[in-house]
């Protein structure tokens, strides 16, 4: 728009009732929250489809700018191929990115966002899909690992294969079984963090998750379950045990379980905000935690460009 015709527009807003102020300020903030996801998303690099450098614009579609490749001559934006492709209510996301940082459930979110329900639970479950797979790929120096337990839950299945359970309940038996699952979690002492969910607990399961982690010459500390000094001796792995029950906490100054023990606390009420979280979505409960525990200081704008498929290190565009 013109300089003149901007100023002439600015001095007719002067002129709104309450209620058309309102609507234009509405109007104003989806503008604005739009464009921000444009900057979050960044400028496209290449053709999502075949990788080719050689594209151009082709107009825009829902508020995005569509490019066309020379080469496959499909046309894409910049969240095709992302978590994020084909989601509406885009003017929302930052308001929502906001939602997760501060662990909303998805009627508040939803409330927040002025969106149905079903719309924040969608957004949820596919914009998880990246925190789900950052995981610590290496851990260093002084290794701790653990188990931890989640009931086994059927949250919103209609057809339990059992009868229903008070909110809030415990299981009956101790480790893994069919009414709680096992989580392995492995931490280095600089917070870089990895997990997995166990089917059993014995040195082979362990191998498998553990061996890909962490060097031969790494320092294990764990509580002296049998299956970790099992595990430490047949892959010639040094385990320094410490004995939780009988409220031992620390030894030699260096030995100790509390860095996992505490991460397992912060991750256990961080859970009680959803009110059980169903099995089947627990993984990318996991990977959010992980992700929000790594990044304290994180914005709304960077969470928002890890859910397009950014990366961690990625830095959002800011618009001048």
């Amino acid at each position: 728009m013109k300089v003149n015709l901007f100023q002439k527009l600015l001095k007719e807003l002067e002129n709104l009732t309450y209620t058309q102020s309102k609507q234009a300020e509405d109007v104003l903030h989806k503008k604005c929250s739009l464009e921000n996801l444009e900057d979050v998303t960044g400028h496209m690099e290449s053709c999502p489809h075949c990788q080719s450098k050689s594209f151009y614009k082709w107009g825009v579609r829902a508020n995005l700018q569509r490019y066309r490749c020379n080469s496959c001559h499909k046309t894409f934006n910049a969240l095709t191929n992302t978590p994020l492709a084909r989601l509406r209510h885009k003017e929302v996301w930052i308001d929502y990115a906001k939602d997760v940082i501060e662990g909303k459930s998805t009627r508040d979110a939803a409330s927040h966002c002025e969106v149905a329900n079903s719309t924040t639970f969608r957004w949820r479950h596919r914009m998880l899909k990246i925190p789900t797979e950052i995981k610590a790929e290496h851990l260093h120096g002084i290794v701790e690992f653990d188990e931890t337990y989640f009931l086994e839950s059927q949250k919103g299945n209609h057809h339990l294969e059992r009868k229903p359970r008070v909110r809030g309940g415990k299981a009956t038996q101790r480790g893994i079984s069919k009414e709680q699952t096992a989580v392995l979690i492995i931490r280095d002492r600089n917070g870089n963090t990895a997990d997995s969910i166990l089917e059993t607990s014995n040195k082979e399961t362990l191998s498998e998750v553990l061996i890909p982690l962490i060097d031969k010459d790494t320092l294990l500390c764990s509580d002296k379950k049998t299956s970790y000094t099992a595990f430490a001796k047949k892959f010639g792995y040094k385990l320094e045990t410490i004995n939780v029950s009988a409220k031992e906490h620390i030894r030699d100054g260096i030995y100790h379980v509390q860095n996992i023990n505490a991460y397992d606390s912060r991750l256990k009420e961080w859970m009680k905000h959803f009110h059980g979280v169903a099995t089947k979505y627990l993984e990318s409960y996991l990977g959010w935690m992980r992700l929000l525990d790594r990044e304290k200081d994180i914005t709304a704008r960077q969470l928002l460009a890890v859910f397009a498929g950014r990366g961690l290190s990625y830095q959002p565009l800011m618009r001048t």
